[in-house]
């Protein structure tokens, strides 16, 4: 494990990495040793930096939901980051592409807490009936390590979170099959990507049930209000400046944003 130091070390240059837009080498590489443990401490940490700088978290980010990510990574379940409100977007917002290093995108549902939701033992109904509502999102996942990356490495640079943009319709969680919510991703009118949410775990709230589980020894949870965004269901696009973003999620509305 890390000293106390080390981790702050680690937090320091991610935060550095994330202001000058320059990649900074893996912690995984600079400290050999470094657990998941002390990934989410540094985590922690950065997220306190960046607050102490004016932001807040709003929400919940879950990655790493499909198993060909876990096996890409050597990881048996998901990681997670925070969102922060100056990293929240909406739909037809103009985003400036130099604010990431290498930017990508990908598709997800979001689901906005309608109550606090903490404890171990819980279920996808548990976070059905705290979720006021469930709505389209993307998300634009950016890294600030150096390739290649270690799980720790993508933890400590909050699981790769960049900045999500929301849209197209609010819906209450039992209102339809969350499980069956299709979408396709077009880049610049042309269709890159499609995918149903079912790939997340094979229920969308089954990667929130994950995360109230995690949360629940630490003494956290989610609380009413919080946006968590459940995992995607599609492979990431990568994205540059002039590039035109455009998801369906057909009965569900749509998005699309432009980057500059």
């Amino acid at each position: 494990m890390l000293t106390e130091q080390q981790r702050q070390d680690a937090a320091d240059a991610i935060l550095k990495a994330e202001q000058t837009r320059k990649v900074c080498p893996q912690p995984s590489k600079t400290w050999p040793g470094m657990t998941l443990e002390d990934a989410y401490d540094v985590q922690r940490r950065w997220a306190e930096a960046r607050i102490a700088g004016g932001a807040k978290i709003v929400g919940r980010k879950i990655g790493l939901t499909s198993r060909a990510m876990q096996q890409a990574s050597k990881m048996t379940e998901p990681d997670y980051g925070v969102i922060l409100d100056d990293a929240l977007f909406y739909d037809g917002a103009r985003i400036k592409a130099g604010t990431f290093i290498k930017p990508r995108l990908e598709v997800e549902l979001a689901f906005i807490m309608g109550e606090d939701l903490s404890g171990a033992g819980c279920q996808v109904h548990d976070v059905l009936r705290a979720t006021e509502f469930v709505q389209p999102a993307l998300e634009i996942i950016d890294y600030r390590t150096e390739v290649p990356r270690q799980i720790v490495d993508t933890i400590a640079d909050n699981a790769a979170f960049g900045a999500i943009v929301l849209g197209g319709r609010t819906i209450r969680p039992f209102d339809v099959d969350l499980r069956w919510i299709g979408a396709t991703l077009s880049q610049n009118g042309v269709i890159e990507e499609s995918g149903v949410s079912a790939a997340v775990m094979g229920h969308p709230a089954a990667g929130l049930a994950w995360l109230v589980n995690k949360l629940a020894p630490l003494g956290g949870g989610l609380k009413k209000g919080d946006i968590v965004l459940g995992g995607s269901f599609t492979r990431p696009v990568d994205i540059s400046s002039a590039d035109v973003i455009f998801a369906d999620y057909g009965p569900l509305g749509s998005l699309g944003v432009r980057f500059e």
